[in-house]
Parts: structure tokens; C-alpha cells; sequence
């Protein structure tokens, strides 16, 4: 990593504690587990990162950016709301799907016996997800797809099916694809 530009070089953390997140039954994830991976010192991380809760939080900013860039190009490019409900939840599974190490963060798992904050930090965004899902579903109250009154436990239900899709597939070591029968499950879930 001699040679990298500084900015390079934090992506470059960041991508192998994702990869190491991606297996869940392998080495403790240590910083010098971390430093052994990409061949360099642990002061060398430390140029870059504070502490491990630093590198966390950058993965933490990397699913908030992502996650939610592609929830507002939903509500961008699709006007009804059942539909802007369907694509996020499609989305959110998708994204566990492609990113398994980070679906680990997503569940908290990752973030046992790390600082509290990260943990605090992955429930504020179940609730900006949830909140997604309740304009969504407001949108579809207006439209008389869905009924105002059950927007709330709706939106809580459709969150904790996400959660619950996430956790089985990082216990299953990345086996039960999250989006399997996603369709079906989400259509039976907003009718």
C-alpha cells in the first residue's frame, strides 16, 4: 500500500474488513488481523482510522449513503406508492445479497463487543427505512391501495421482515439468498 493515495488507501481498509466480515465463522476481527490481510502494520491503519469503531462507522456510512441514495431514486422514478414499497424492500434485500460482510453490520452482528455507538447507530437506520416505508405506504393510502390507519404496523412489519430475511442469511454463512421468493413474499405482505 506504499504507493496509494491516502483517500485509496481507507477504501482499501474498508474493503478487506467487509471481505473478512464475510466470513462469519473465521478469525476474530482484530486490527491485526486486518493488518496481516493487507500485508502492513496496525500503525499504518491507525494513520487512517482512529479505532476499529472508525472503521465500522465507515462501513456504517457507506450502507447509509448507498441504501439510501437508492431509496430516493425510487421515490424519484416511481409515483405509486405500493410500487415505491415493493422496489425498496426488493432493493434492501438485493443489497444484503450482493454485500454479504455487510450485511453482517446490517444485523448488528459485526458490532458485538464493539463501542455502543455503532449498534445506536444501525437502529436509527431501521428507523429511516421504516420511514421510507411509511411515506411509501402513505403514498398508497392516498392512492387507495392501502388503508392510513395500518401504514404504522404495516411499516414496522415490513421492516422486521427485511431484518428477519438479513439474519437468516448471514446465519446460514450466506447460503439462503435474502431475494429468494423476495417477490412473492413482499406481494403477500402488501396485499
Amino acid at each position: 500500500m506504499a504507493s496509494t493515495p491516502p483517500g485509496q488507501r481507507k477504501l482499501q481498509i474498508l474493503q478487506a474488513l467487509a471481505e473478512m466480515l464475510e466470513h462469519p465463522k473465521g478469525e476474530k476481527i482484530t486490527t491485526a488481523a486486518l493488518a496481516r490481510k493487507l500485508d502492513v502494520s496496525e500503525a499504518a491503519l491507525y494513520r487512517h482510522f482512529a479505532s476499529k469503531a472508525q472503521m465500522f462507522e465507515g462501513l456504517i456510512e457507506f450502507i447509509e449513503s448507498t441504501v439510501f441514495g437508492l431509496i430516493n431514486q425510487i421515490a424519484d422514478k416511481q409515483a405509486d406508492g405500493m410500487a415505491q414499497a415493493r422496489d425498496i424492500l426488493g432493493m434492501l434485500l438485493h443489497f444484503a445479497s450482493s454485500n454479504p460482510g455487510m450485511t453482517r453490520v446490517l444485523i448488528g452482528d459485526a458490532l458485538v463487543n464493539e463501542d455502543e455507538r455503532l449498534q445506536q447507530r444501525m437502529n436509527q437506520f431501521y428507523d429511516r427505512v421504516e420511514l421510507a416505508l411509511k411515506q411509501a405506504l402513505r403514498a398508497a393510502a392516498a392512492e387507495g391501495q392501502a388503508h392510513e390507519a395500518d401504514v404504522a404496523a404495516r411499516a414496522g412489519l415490513l421492516v422486521s421482515f427485511v431484518l428477519g430475511r438479513w439474519h437468516r442469511y448471514a446465519k446460514s454463512g450466506f447460503k439462503s439468498n435474502p431475494s429468494q421468493d423476495a417477490a412473492v413474499q413482499i406481494a403477500l405482505l402488501l396485499n
